[in-house]
């Protein structure tokens, strides 16, 4: 059998650059090799493409805070001649190679928010993960929820402020609504960057300030008492769930750190010890979330499970961390698929995709 030619994009203009840098190294490494010819393609913060001829694209790469890309003159782009997608070197325009699918290993804005997604179609090429639309309603929290909320999924209380109306925001009729406790966090961001717990006024001005430095629109959320359990779907047109796993954050909420930096900033529970009843419930839900909001391929699915072992939908992930300590390949593991096995079942399912796609009729 002939390899594929498969592209993995890393980095991006987000502010989880690095935690890409990291989820596509450890992507690369687990790859099979004898099934793929891989490219690896890095896109540094300001939005170029360069491709890497090596496995050795990294500086720093075992500092989570310092890693970074290695410097490149090799300035690359993808075209296509209407059947078959390339790579080319951007400065002498010479054919590179043959793209046949990617796996954008990119996160937040530029990488799950339909942007790339919308490029992968207007080139003609399968890739792994959700699609445009999907992508884009997964990464805006605001009207994620109003979908899962029309669909009779439980979510938590929120209210929108923007850049434009923060001045008429009061902040005693929010706790009236919203409790003494809310969370602050932008409406598309990931990986809990500018999300802030407040408890006061000061707190909240502050909190509204340093989130709309991230994005124009944010949540105001009130807070749900209770562990955060996580369950990872993949699939297309019949998605599987994963075993539930929960985190326990050690710090007062599980921060950006805990996620990707602290080694200790949160305990983990693969799977949960649940009865099998409330672990199905949390699965059933987690689907239904997923193709409520039309994700193909993968996301991860986040709740707060209550004390009296209800739950309350936080937000889907429609490109999770891929490193070493990310919770969808480890809840896929505790699951019974393997890091390598799982990454062939997301090519394939992009694949799959695409191919349904390009059996559709575009004239009339």
């Amino acid at each position: 059998m002939s390899r594929l030619n498969l592209a993995i994009l890393i980095g991006g203009k987000s502010t989880e650059h690095e935690i890409s840098l990291r989820s596509g190294r450890s992507i690369i490494q687990a790859l099979n090799k004898e099934k793929y010819n891989v490219s690896i393609i890095g896109i540094d913060k300001n939005g170029k493409w360069f491709l890497y001829e090596s496995e050795d694209f990294l500086d720093h790469a075992d500092d989570n805070k310092n890693i970074c890309l290695k410097p490149s003159s090799n300035q690359v782009y993808l075209d296509t001649d209407g059947i078959n997608t390339y790579l080319h070197a951007k400065e002498s325009n010479k054919t590179l190679c043959q793209i046949d699918v990617v796996f954008p290993a990119l996160h937040g804005a530029y990488g799950e928010d339909g942007v790339v997604q919308g490029l992968f179609r207007s080139v003609n090429v399968a890739f792994v993960g959700v699609d445009l639309l999907a992508s884009a309603v997964g990464m805006d929290k605001d009207i994620a929820k109003r979908l899962w909320r029309d669909a009779g999924i439980p979510i938590a209380k929120f209210v929108i402020v923007t850049s434009s109306n923060k001045s008429e925001v009061n902040y005693d009729d929010l706790v009236n609504e919203l409790g003494e406790v809310m969370f602050v966090k932008p409406a598309n961001a990931g990986s809990s960057v500018g999300v802030h717990k407040v408890t006061n006024a000061n707190e909240f001005v502050a909190a509204i300030e340093d989130a709309l430095k991230y994005d124009r629109k944010l949540l105001v959320e009130e807070a749900v008492i209770g562990i955060e359990v996580e369950c990872a779907i993949l699939g297309n047109s019949n998605p599987k769930a994963s075993v539930i796993g929960g985190i326990v954050p050690t710090d007062k909420f599980y921060s950006y750190d805990a996620k990707y930096i602290s080694t200790t900033g949160a305990k983990l529970m693969l799977p949960v010890p649940m009865e099998e009843k409330f672990s199905a419930y949390i699965q059933e839900t987690a689907i239904k979330a997923y193709t409520c909001i039309g994700a193909e391929g993968l996301s991860r699915v986040d709740f707060f499970l209550k004390e009296d072992n209800t739950i309350i939908l936080n937000e889907i992930n429609t490109l999770p961390g891929f490193t070493s300590i990310s919770m969808y390949p480890k809840l896929w593991e505790a699951s019974g698929v393997p890091y390598s096995e799982l990454l062939d079942k997301l090519i394939n399912l992009g694949i799959e995709r695409h191919q349904e796609i390009k059996n559709l009729k575009t004239v009339w």
